[in-house]
């Protein structure tokens, strides 16, 4: 099993969502984070007073699959938030031990 978090403009989130809706992805977490990489945040005029906006808003998705769905599910990812500018986002993949489902006991894979 693999965990696979994706951190994508607010933008792509409904693009993202319906890219792993299709591929079966039963379900998944989206948190709002803030960040910043190579494009080091910008600079914004406010009230007459310049100042620099460091981390940028955007939101991870997290999702675990089985080790077989992890190619498919990070190129529906990658083609779904994908608009060639920069900030466009990172994806991460982790292996998973353990998965548990709290309300069954059901572990593992019948537990995804």
């Amino acid at each position: 099993m693999k965990k696979i978090e994706a951190v994508i403009k607010p933008f792509k989130l409904d693009e993202v969502r319906e890219a792993l809706a299709e591929l079966g992805v039963s379900g998944l977490t989206v948190t709002e984070v803030k960040g910043f990489g190579r494009q080091k945040g910008h600079t914004e005029l406010y009230r007459g007073a310049e100042y620099v906006v460091d981390f940028l808003p955007k939101m991870k998705v997290e999702v675990v699959v089985t080790g077989e769905q992890a190619a498919a599910v990070v190129d529906a990812i990658i083609k779904a938030a994908h608009t060639g500018k920069i900030g466009d986002g990172k994806i991460f993949v982790y292996p998973v031990e353990q998965v548990v489902r709290i309300r069954t006991g059901e572990t593992d894979e019948s537990a995804i």
